[in-house]
């Protein structure tokens, strides 16, 4: 293999790769390995999920769940972890989505990705949008080690939510199962209203369940004296311009745009209406937990 690659002023594994692919040393043959990288090369070429009207009908039965195109790729590996054919990357559904000369897919499915939009475009740089410092507080540095590495359940991440007019409801992560609570908060977001009605949420749960608070240095935490404790829950303040130190609800934040946009006044709905949407986000299958859905 390496004279020929010197002969031929290629690299061996080039060489490798191809006499692999064609048969292997015994079965490898010149002229038909030849006509066969021809035929590969041929374009337009026919997608899987035009080849396969079945495959198709999963993946658009799969998008009108509001499901992502990486959460029904990844369901899929395990639904037929044998039968590759069965089997579609999420990038193969996005081109079929989106790639205007592709018909796999109905236009339909867009709209229920979570950006509803008709085409793809470049994500851009967020800028972090962190408040100042707070003396006094207690940093997450000082976090237990136990939730950093997500191996204990029990340790939360909370944030605002903002809505239409400045609506605002809190989200409260569990950083080991990503479990989400939404927190209504219909009197606004002043700190005693915040730090009350995340009390109420919490002491919803079991105690063991509950041993720690992330948050950032928001204003509406100010009164996290008066949620410790009614909870006994420390609550960890974020380094300031930090926001991926809450990884995990900014992530889910963003998931749950699909369900409450920007153009929704978040006070016309009730607990009970929170409580139907932060099911249904918990019942997905998330790529972080092996493509299982959410369990506490």
């Amino acid at each position: 293999m390496r004279q020929i690659a010197r002969q031929l002023d290629r690299s061996p594994s080039t060489v490798c790769r191809e006499v692999a692919a064609a048969g292997g040393r015994s079965r490898y043959r010149a002229v038909s390995a030849d006509r066969a990288a021809w035929s590969r090369a041929c374009r337009p070429k026919e997608t899987k999920l035009a080849r396969l009207p079945v495959l198709a009908s999963m993946v658009e039965d799969k998008l009108a769940q509001e499901w992502s195109p990486e959460q029904i790729s990844g369901w899929l590996r395990r639904r037929f972890p044998t039968i590759k054919v069965m089997q579609v990357s999420h990038e193969t559904i996005y081109r079929s989505l989106f790639v205007q000369s592709r018909r796999e897919l109905r236009k339909e499915p867009t709209a229920h990705l979570r950006t509803k939009r008709a085409m793809r475009r470049p994500r851009g740089q967020r800028q972090p949008d962190g408040r100042g410092g707070r003396p006094g507080i207690l940093r997450i540095s000082e976090r237990p080690a136990e939730a950093s590495d997500r191996a204990v359940p029990g340790h939360w991440e909370g944030d605002l939510y903002f809505g239409k007019h400045m609506s605002t409801i809190a989200t409260l992560v569990e950083r080991s199962t990503r479990y989400l609570q939404i927190v209504a908060l219909p009197e606004g977001h002043r700190a005693e209203v915040v730090a009350d009605a995340l009390a109420e949420s919490i002491q919803t749960l079991p105690r063991q369940l509950v041993k720690t608070l992330t948050w950032d240095q928001g204003h509406e935490m100010a009164e996290h004296p008066r949620f410790t404790v009614a909870t006994g829950v420390a609550v960890y303040f974020c380094d300031p311009k930090s926001p991926w130190q809450r990884g995990s609800n900014e992530n889910t934040n963003g998931l749950l745009r699909q369900y409450l946009p920007r153009t929704i006044d978040l006070r016309t709905l009730t607990q009970d209406d929170l409580d139907a949407i932060a099911a249904k986000l918990n019942g997905r299958p998330r790529q972080t937990l092996g493509f299982h859905p959410q369990k506490h």
